[in-house]
């Protein structure tokens, strides 16, 4: 039954074409009120929300677009913008008046830092300090979610090997190379935040025979076969890992840079309609690892909407009716 499952779900993955929203697409219509009324109202105030074009971002493009027309707000969407400078500089230059952005993205390629900060809420309150003062964006609280790198190995991998945290990975790589064969991407390979850096910090190698570098796309069904690794890269909110029944190792000594989504506003229409920190606070609340995977399955995997899986989310949270 596992093999037939993970088949079904690689062969969804292969032949799914890219989802998304076209840019300016507004699907709007009305939407029933919900939990998010009792935050404030944006009645007769129209906003434009941004995305990058990959599936996690069109679904919380059409999550935040959902939620502010169920408390009244007009919106224009323009998700699946390409690149993260291209939807940022839609923000910097009005285009847009929000997008989801990341803690660590934020840090180091937007204000070009070159240190990330591993605490979660030293990283968040760093980077929303800075950008409002060079930039003017407000950076609305963060979500729980980490969409960082990881390591991952199957559910039955983790326990036949006793692996939990990336330490444990360390000590099987010192013992059998060929048991904690690794695959990755060339970037991740190439990144003193990917291969060398936790080499490094945790203090191990593998010879060259027990790493293989792959496209990223692929990295996850060699995970799951086995073959050519036990063990691979992923991102931390992948819609995959729970498609395929992966357990991402702890990062017990916190070596990933925090990439944390936080809804990032221009400081003007904060200022026209500041509701939106209370009216964005408890959806971000709820978008935790778990969440953000199941949202990304649900399109990646099962074939929805952004739209459709963003609604269905805030109907069953309750925050829209």
């Amino acid at each position: 039954m596992r093999t037939t499952l993970r088949a079904i779900a690689l062969a969804a993955l292969a032949a799914l074409p890219l989802g998304g929203c076209a840019l300016g697409q507004s699907p709007g219509g009305d939407v029933a009120e919900g939990s998010l009324a009792s935050k404030g109202s944006l009645d007769g105030v129209t906003l434009t929300v941004g995305s990058k074009e990959f599936t996690e971002q069109l679904v919380l493009c059409e999550i935040t677009a959902v939620a502010l027309e169920s408390v009244g707000a007009q919106v224009k969407r323009s998700c699946g913008m390409s690149g993260s400078n291209t939807v940022r500089n839609a923000l910097t230059g009005g285009s847009i008046d929000m997008y989801w952005e990341y803690t660590g993205t934020g840090w180091i390629t937007h204000l070009k830092q070159t240190k990330p900060i591993n605490d979660p809420r030293q990283q968040y309150e760093a980077v929303a300090k800075a950008d409002l003062a060079q930039s003017g964006i407000r950076w609305l609280a963060p979500a729980p979610a980490n969409n960082t790198y990881a390591i991952a190995t199957t559910n039955e991998k983790a326990a036949e090997l006793g692996v939990k945290t990336i330490s444990d990975y360390a000590a099987l790589a010192k013992k059998d190379a060929k048991q904690a064969a690794f695959c990755g991407a060339a970037e991740f390979f190439g990144r003193n935040d990917g291969w060398p850096g936790v080499k490094k910090t945790y203090g191990f190698d593998l010879p060259r025979s027990a790493v293989a570098e792959l496209a990223l796309g692929a990295i996850y069904s060699s995970i799951d076969k086995s073959s050519p690794c036990t063990f691979g890269e992923v991102f931390a909110t992948d819609g995959r890992i729970k498609a395929l029944g992966l357990t991402v190792l702890e990062d017990d000594k916190r070596f990933f840079a925090v990439y944390n989504p936080s809804l990032t506003v221009r400081k003007q229409v904060m200022d026209r309609s500041p509701q939106l920190a209370d009216i964005i606070a408890p959806i971000s609340a709820a978008l935790d690892d778990e969440a953000l995977r199941g949202l990304n399955a649900k399109v990646d995997v099962d074939g929805e909407t952004p739209e459709q899986a963003a609604r269905d989310w805030l109907r069953a949270k309750g925050f829209i009716g």
